[in-house]
């Protein structure tokens, strides 16, 4: 698998890119190291420049910088983080397939998490200016991954995807949610 071009294809077309995701067999650690190591360095790499070299933006007009020893610990916890946050969500989705007609493991549960928060990782080069943070936003495109993979992937009965999907993106985001707090309670303001 080539992560560029697999990132490329969950862009333009995931319809037929989850066509060609469920028939590859699926190694969770292979997964985690080619397409979440890369991706995840996206937002911890221009996170730290933004915060400790260009600043953010705070109270409105003011400009601050972060030591780069707390940027640098910043990065890493949000670079380790993203890995926990795909393997728990993974481990969720499989565990409660069942409950929405679904056959799905872990390693499905995985897969689908993973290339789901394809858009969230890029988005993380907008952490690079404090007044293109808002386009973060953007990674919520993630949501559509995620739908569009779950009704190829999960072979759950048509009205009871959309369930599965909601209940799967409030899960990511709290996860997530719960991330950024934790790095925000450790080492101050979230940077990646």
């Amino acid at each position: 698998m080539n992560t560029a071009l697999r990132v490329v294809a969950m862009l333009v077309d995931p319809l037929s890119e989850w066509a060609k995701i469920e028939k590859e067999p699926t190694d969770p650690v292979k997964l985690m190291l080619s397409y979440v190591a890369p991706l995840a360095l996206i937002p911890a790499v221009f996170g730290i420049i933004g915060a400790c070299v260009i600043g953010v933006a705070h109270s409105g007009t003011d400009v601050v910088h972060a030591p780069i020893v707390a940027g640098l610990l910043g990065a890493i916890f949000g670079y380790l983080a993203n890995f926990v946050v795909v393997a728990v969500l993974g481990l969720f989705i499989g565990l409660a397939a069942p409950l929405f007609g679904s056959r799905m493991g872990f390693s499905g549960g995985l897969r689908l998490a993973v290339y789901s928060y394809t858009p969230v990782w890029l988005v993380g080069v907008f952490l690079l200016l404090p007044g293109l943070r808002f386009l973060m936003l953007t990674g919520f495109y993630g949501a559509y991954l995620l739908l569009a993979g779950l009704s190829l992937t999960a072979r759950a009965p048509g009205r009871k995807t959309a369930g599965f999907a909601v209940l799967i993106i409030a899960v990511a985001c709290v996860l997530t949610w719960l991330a950024a707090g934790t790095q925000r309670a450790l080492l101050g303001v979230p940077l990646a």
